[in-house]
């Protein structure tokens, strides 16, 4: 019987796990660590900080969902890895030999990159986590109270800025519907080349879309904003500009855990994990990983640096494929190693409208230099759809299972798949079997 640990109880931690329930059939030990007892949706906290929902309806307790299913449920912290003997420590004293081990920690949020950024030790606030979102919304509230300019956005190196776009359109929304807005001047300030860049080149019509609601919202921006510092109630680009703010929401940088960068060679510099195409480790051929904590280069080169975006279906994608990959190693399921297409499906809901993007992949395909398709719809529609999909995640949370067949259709139906067999052919399959040597 091998023993599988799973580091996270996020996305990507979670949906390993049930997919790993499904293909092993019991056979093998699955322990998932996290230090959060909670689930969180994470997609549904721009909502928390305007009142628009309550955060314990984005959560569910994890224990009782992976005792249901039969999987090890361990609560803590993880402060070291060694790999080598293939050990993993929890806490001062509590230890976990693995035959596989499965990292889906999510990314540390880099405040300390930028004097004055974030909401403990700055004056900016976040809904990158649970906590932070509650923070956010206790000073909404405050601000309320005594309202003045907002300034929302990302600093330099953050990716994902669908959260920043979601967060100023939202206070557009919430501010009109208080009566408010024209007491509340709004500026999003981006690192991003344009509006609609997203970190990724852009997709479709994504550009003309978000610039033409921010007009429409009169939202003003600034675009290749380089921030430098955040003082109390000013936030200053390296340009010399200064803004004013009674509140401000900043996307951060991510960085890897610190456990992970104590292992020499195990990460990138901002403890980031490389990956082979099965989402290996190139070294460490028992170590996978999914989701945000997983290296992904942005696929160009911007002159304000930025991070390359992962969501919530890409590090599905990558559980899916780590899932696979490990029941095909244990011998449970006669088939070719695949990998993470890393097609996208984001929803922003502003409201009263949004816009869907979807990507296919969101890095370009190499072999043709572009992506196979994109778009990016504007609709009330899209708000819909967001709600529901909340729903449906929580739920299948809940049932305990990651993918199944009914979403793989609607997803077929969309031309998007989660993920690809890898070519007999590929370097990457030769590398993996000179790592397995």
């Amino acid at each position: 019987m091998a023993q599988i640990v799973i580091i996270g109880a996020g996305f990507g931690g979670l949906s390993v796990a049930y997919e790993l329930k499904h293909l092993l059939r019991g056979k093998h030990k699955i322990t998932l660590i996290s230090d959060e007892p909670n689930f969180t949706f994470i997609p549904s906290l721009p909502w928390v900080a305007f009142n628009l929902r309550k955060l314990e309806q984005v959560q569910l307790s994890v224990k009782p969902l992976l005792e249901k299913q039969g999987i090890h449920w361990q609560q803590g912290r993880v402060t070291a890895l060694d790999p080598n003997e293939k050990r993993v420590r929890v806490g001062e004293d509590i230890t976990f030999n693995y035959d596989y081990l499965v990292i889906a920690t999510g990314a540390s949020l880099a405040y300390e990159l930028i004097p004055g950024l974030g909401p403990e030790e700055g004056y900016t606030q976040s809904v990158c986590n649970p906590h932070h979102a509650e923070m956010a919304r206790e000073a909404w509230n405050k601000f309320l109270e005594n309202p003045g300019p907002i300034v929302v956005g990302g600093v330099p190196g953050a990716s994902c800025m669908g959260p920043a776009y979601e967060f100023a359109l939202l206070a557009d929304f919430v501010l009109r519907k208080k009566g408010i807005r024209e007491e509340v001047p709004i500026t999003f300030i981006s690192p991003e080349p344009y509006l609609g860049h997203l970190g990724i080149g852009g997709m479709a019509n994504s550009g003309k879309l978000v610039t033409e609601l921010m007009e429409q919202r009169g939202i003003k921006w600034v675009e290749n904003a380089e921030i430098t510092e955040i003082e109390e109630n000013q936030v200053k680009l390296a340009d010399g500009q200064e803004f004013p703010f009674q509140y401000a929401m900043f996307l951060p940088p991510f960085h890897g855990a610190p456990f992970l960068k104590e292992v020499p060679g195990l990460t990138d510099e901002k403890g980031f994990l490389p990956v082979l195409d099965t989402y290996q480790h190139p070294d460490y051929p028992s170590i996978y990983s999914a989701g945000v904590i997983t290296q992904l280069d942005a696929p160009e080169t911007t002159e304000i640096p930025l991070g390359a975006p992962k969501t919530g279906q890409m590090t599905e994608s990558m559980a899916m494929a780590v899932a696979h990959n490990i029941a095909r190693e244990l011998g449970e399921i006669p088939s070719r190693p695949v990998k993470p297409s890393l097609e996208a499906i984001c929803m922003a809901d502003f409201g009263d409208t949004g816009i869907i993007f979807i990507a296919a992949p969101v890095v370009p395909d190499p072999s043709i230099g572009h992506r196979r398709h994109a778009t990016a719809l504007r609709g009330i529609w899209v708000n819909w759809a967001k709600n529901v999909f909340e729903w449906y995640f929580l739920m299948k949370m809940r049932w305990g299972t990651a993918v199944p067949w009914f979403e793989k259709l609607g997803l077929f139906l969309l031309r998007l798949s989660l993920v690809t067999p890898i070519p007999e052919t590929s370097d990457q399959q030769k590398d993996l079997s000179r790592v397995k040597g």
